[in-house]
């Protein structure tokens, strides 16, 4: 009797033990009855036929994090990269990620590695390195197209590293170097414009008061002296030298032209001189008639 009351105990724990499944909170059961769905259940305590009359199959439903590896893309600039990303999905139906899909974590995997390298092929690198948000949600959008029918939801895709070429990297060191010096020159000139600006301001308050250029004179002279240096510019106006330009110009001026005689009407007539003092002009009559009365 005993022994019949052992084996009772035995089959019952074996019972037991192929019957009884416990789930977790984040645990969902996927149980099949002779090899046909039954349905899902969990989590908590399940119990199910014993001997392998029923089956159960785990999923979690926990978001995964699947890190996709480094994908060698040509950009559509042609340029060669590597580009890596990470995923994160979940499964919100146990029962399609079960039966549509044998390994939903590989085919996930697969999906998204063909998916980065087929929208970063078709995006130029300026584009894919300014765009990057944009980017994500395109890959999220066309993963998560492609595993709805498993029953998975993408929540979230990011590139995490994009790997450029050393050639590369240098152009795009003297690009932004030159968009700085651009960018300097472009405020340089225009500081320079607001302080011709201001000077002018400065020079017609100047004009109007002349005891201001004086101080001023005198205040560049008092900058110049709390420096401690040896050397004091005094500069000289240039209206002080202009009386002596102008005699200088005077003086290197050639002389006027002489006045020509100007003949009379009528043949044989003699020339008009002007002034006193004519005879003692050469080339006249008088000086011809001279020697005539000396003789």
């Amino acid at each position: 009797m005993l022994e019949i009351l052992f084996a009772a105990g035995l089959a019952t724990l074996g019972t037991a033990a192929t019957s009884l499944r416990v789930l977790r909170q984040y645990e969902r059961g996927v149980v099949f009855r002779l090899g046909k769905l039954v349905g899902t259940r969990g989590p908590g305590l399940i119990v199910l036929w014993p001997f392998g009359l029923e089956r159960m199959e785990r999923v979690p439903l926990r978001i995964v994090t699947l890190d996709i590896p480094p994908q060698d893309v040509i950009t559509r600039d042609n340029v060669s990269i590597k580009v890596n990303a990470v995923l994160y999905f979940r499964v919100s139906y146990p029962e399609s990620a079960v039966l549509e899909i044998e390994n939903y974590l590989f085919a996930t995997s697969q999906l998204a590695q063909t998916t980065l390298r087929s929208v970063v092929g078709q995006c130029e690198l300026d584009q894919l390195l300014a765009e990057r948000e944009h980017i994500n949600k395109v890959l999220r959008r066309i993963i998560d197209e492609g595993t709805d029918p498993w029953g998975i939801e993408v929540t979230a895709v990011e590139i995490k590293d994009i790997d450029l070429p050393q050639e590369m990297k240098r152009a795009m060191a003297r690009q932004a170097e030159a968009e700085r010096e651009r960018r300097a020159k472009v405020i340089a000139a225009e500081g320079e414009y607001q302080a011709s600006a201001r000077l002018t301001e400065a020079a017609g308050v100047m004009s109007s008061q002349p005891a201001a250029l004086q101080l001023r004179y005198l205040q560049t002279l008092a900058e110049i002296a709390t420096e401690n240096n040896s050397t004091t510019l005094f500069p000289i106006p240039i209206d002080l030298l202009r009386p002596f330009f102008d005699r200088i110009g005077q003086a290197t001026s050639p002389p006027p032209a002489a006045a020509t005689p100007t003949p009379l009407e009528g043949a044989g007539a003699e020339p008009r001189l002007p002034g006193p003092g004519v005879e003692n002009m050469p080339g006249t009559e008088l000086d011809r008639e001279r020697p005539r009365q000396r003789r």
